[in-house]
């Protein structure tokens, strides 16, 4: 089916946040796809990693306020701020029509598909994983699905925004939407008889991870073309949610890289 670039523009999360430290403010401004208002550093900063958050900040025209270390600790509390402080006025989301027309489906791109990660440590997690992993995009639904926000973004150690985090009204149509362009789905259950290591993933694929407390939705997991799981033992029933993402995405990669 072809698919249309529509005239939409990007969607941005409304949402005003800080981060701190020199790592994850240097990366949040060298990621185009994250918005930064302003860069407050504590007053005589000096030294290498300073010139490149100015020069990084400069290039983006973001301003750079020089102030004293106590309005540091009113903006994020008194935390190891290493003097630099971000504040984030949100992400830019891509659109999924525009991402599928963008996409070559002969490289096999695989994505993540969050049904309602609540949890803004695991979204984080997750979010470093797929990034590291080499996945294609993160898919989340716009309703019951943590925020891009400070957390996520020093959970997901700064990869936030390295990879398209896609986000979709309805998941449902965004999964039918896929499978009709030639994506096959597994969802991530401890029920399931085949495991991670089973499948070839020799297509193009779309990986489900449910919630920490339901797992995935009923209509959701019917849509799966397929269910996985990874191997348990000494009677432990799951793994936390972004620890088995993180095996999946891996084996992914581990298997395609073993066939070149």
């Amino acid at each position: 089916m072809p698919f249309l670039k529509p005239e939409i523009p990007p969607l941005m999360e409304e949402n005003n946040d800080f981060i701190y430290g020199i790592h994850p403010v240097q990366e949040a401004l060298d990621n185009p796809q994250t918005g930064v208002e302003k860069v407050y550093l504590r007053q005589n900063m000096r030294g290498a990693p300073v010139n490149r958050i100015t020069e990084a900040a400069s290039a983006r025209k973001v301003p750079v306020l020089n102030v004293p270390g106590k309005k540091l600790n009113e903006l994020v509390g008194r935390v190891n701020d290493q003097g630099v402080v971000a504040q984030l006025s949100g992400i830019t989301y891509t659109e999924l029509e525009n991402w599928l027309q963008d996409t070559d489906l002969k490289t096999l791109p695989f994505v993540v598909v969050l049904s309602e990660i609540e949890d803004t440590h695991n979204f984080g997690a997750i979010l470093r994983s797929a990034a590291a992993a080499g996945a294609a995009a993160v898919i989340v639904p716009k309703h019951r699905q943590a925020p891009v926000n400070a957390t996520v973004f020093k959970t997901s150690a700064g990869t936030a925004g390295k990879i398209p985090i896609i986000r979709v009204t309805n998941l449902n149509q965004a999964i039918a939407t896929l499978k009709e362009a030639g994506f096959w789905f597994a969802g991530l259950t401890a029920q399931a008889d085949r495991t991670i290591w089973d499948e070839n993933y020799d297509a193009p694929m779309g990986i489900v991870i449910g919630s920490e407390g339901s797992g995935i939705r009923k209509k959701t997991a019917e849509l799966c073309d397929f269910h996985l799981s990874v191997p348990m033992y000494n009677g432990v029933e799951s793994l936390n949610a972004s620890v088995s993402a993180a095996l999946v995405l891996f084996e992914i990669t581990r298997k395609r890289l073993s066939r070149n």
